[in-house]
C-alpha cells in the first residue's frame, strides 16, 4: 500500500491506493470463486435497477460465472429485488432483504414526506394495511395498487398512492421478473409474504456499517451515508472507532476502514473490467474519484441514460453498450459491441479490453449468437451518441 506517512497524523491514502482497496474488495481485481449468493451477500446487495446489471456485475467478479446461476436463486427466492439503498431496487439475499429494507425505512419515510399533499386526507396506516392485503391475496403490478387503492382514497393522486405503498410495505419484484432468458412484467408482493418469514425488526446499523467497509471501504461516514441513503452515521462511526482504524484521503477527510482488511499497493494490476449501468463500485462513495477520474465526472451518462463503463487500470476510462450492427449480406443477424473510450488508450489497453469483451460476450451474449456473431467497436463519442 502506498501511502505518505506523517507519525503525528493517520496515513494519507490517494485515490490510486482508495481505487485498489475498494476494487479488491468489490472482486474486481481478480476473478473469485465465490458462489453467486456468497458474492451477493459480500457486496451488500447489487443495483437493479434494470433487469440485467447485476448478471454482468457478477459475470466481472466471479470466475466460470453462470448467468443460470444467479437465475435459479431468484426462482427459488434466495435472492430478491426490493427498494433498499437510496430508494432504488437492488438485488439482495433474501436474509439482508428482511434486515436491510427496515434499515433504510427511516429514509423511506423521509421519501413519502415529498408526496404529503397528493395524501391529503389519507390515513397511511389504513393505506399499509390496504395494500398489503392487495399485494398478498396476489401479486399485483403497480398500475392495478394505484387503481385498487384510489378506489379507497378517489380525491387522492395516483402517483402519490403509489410511492406511499411502495415507501411503506417492502414491495419485492416476483418472478419470472428480472430471470435471465426469461420476460414478466413488475409484479409486487411483500418480503414477507414471498420469502414466507417476517421481516426483522430495525435493526442497529452497526453490523451494517462494517459490512459495508468490507465490501467499499476505506470510506468516510458521508460516503457510506450516500450509499445507503441514510443520515446522522456520525454517531455509529464513532462508538465503532475503537475497533477500526482511520486513514485520510488527499483532501483531509477522515476514512474509516476494518483493521485487517485487504489494502493492495497502488501499483498492483487492475485489468480491465465491463461493468453494466449502475455498478456498486460507481455508486458506493460521496466521494467517486477513487474511480472516475474527475475530467470524467458525469461522462458515464447522459441525463437519466446510463451507460455500461470500463474499467481500465482501475479507473473508468470508457462507455459501452450492444446493440444491433449494421449486419451484412452474408449475416443480417450481425450485432456489435461498442467501446466509446474517454480520452486515448494505448494500443495495448485497446487489445486488452477487446479480449475481456470477447470474454464476456462468449457467456453474456445473447442465447443463439456467440462471441464471433458480435463485431466489437471503438469509437468517437459523437459516434455514441447517435
Amino acid at each position: 500500500m502506498a501511502v505518505k506517512k506523517n507519525p503525528a497524523a493517520p496515513a494519507v491514502l490517494s485515490p490510486r491506493a482508495l481505487g485498489r482497496a475498494t476494487l479488491e474488495r468489490q472482486l474486481l481485481l481478480r476473478r473469485t470463486a465465490m458462489s453467486a449468493k456468497e458474492a451477493v451477500g459480500h457486496l451488500v446487495g447489487l443495483q437493479a435497477q434494470n433487469t440485467r446489471p447485476p448478471y454482468y456485475q457478477l459475470f466481472a467478479r466471479l470466475d466460470g460465472f453462470d448467468p443460470a446461476e444467479l437465475a435459479g436463486l431468484m426462482e427459488s427466492r434466495e435472492v430478491v429485488r426490493i427498494v433498499t439503498m437510496r430508494s432504488t431496487i437492488h438485488l439482495h439475499t433474501a436474509a439482508d432483504a428482511l434486515t436491510l429494507r427496515p434499515l433504510v425505512q427511516a429514509a423511506r419515510d423521509r421519501e413519502l414526506k415529498m408526496f404529503r399533499k397528493g395524501l391529503a386526507g389519507v390515513d397511511l396506516d389504513r393505506l399499509g394495511a390496504v395494500g398489503r392485503q392487495l399485494v398478498e391475496e396476489r401479486p399485483r403490478t403497480p398500475k392495478e395498487i394505484r387503481e385498487a387503492l384510489l378506489t379507497e382514497w378517489p380525491h387522492a393522486d395516483p402517483q402519490a398512492l403509489g410511492v406511499a405503498a411502495r415507501c411503506l410495505l417492502p414491495l419485492v419484484q416476483v418472478t419470472p421478473r428480472g430471470v435471465w432468458g426469461k420476460s414478466g412484467r413488475v409484479a409486487l408482493t411483500t418480503a414477507e409474504h414471498w420469502l414466507g418469514s417476517p421481516s426483522a425488526p430495525v435493526p442497529a446499523p452497526d453490523t451494517t456499517v462494517l459490512r459495508y467497509l468490507g465490501a467499499f471501504g476505506p470510506a468516510s461516514v458521508q460516503d457510506m451515508q450516500t450509499w445507503a441513503g441514510l443520515t446522522r452515521l456520525r454517531e455509529v462511526f464513532e462508538r465503532l472507532r475503537p475497533q477500526l482504524i482511520t486513514f485520510r484521503d488527499e483532501n483531509g477527510v477522515e476514512l474509516f476502514d476494518l483493521p485487517d482488511a485487504p489494502r493492495p499497493d497502488e501499483d498492483t494490476p487492475a485489468p480491465p473490467r465491463f461493468l453494466p449501468e449502475f455498478d456498486n463500485v460507481l455508486l458506493g462513495h460521496a466521494d467517486r474519484t477513487r474511480v472516475i477520474p474527475p475530467q470524467y465526472r458525469g461522462r458515464n451518462g447522459n441525463g437519466n441514460q446510463s451507460y455500461g463503463t470500463v474499467l481500465v487500470d482501475g479507473f473508468l476510462a470508457a462507455i459501452w453498450r450492444l446493440g444491433a450492427g449494421t449486419g451484412t449480406a452474408a449475416d443480417s443477424r450481425a450485432k456489435t459491441l461498442t467501446v466509446q473510450p474517454l480520452g486515448r488508450l494505448s494500443r495495448a489497453d485497446r487489445d486488452a479490453v477487446a479480449e475481456e469483451a470477447v470474454r464476456m460476450l462468449c457467456t453474456m451474449a445473447t442465447a443463439g449468437t456467440d462471441a464471433h456473431g458480435y463485431d466489437i467497436r471503438f469509437t468517437t463519442f459523437v459516434d455514441f451518441e447517435r
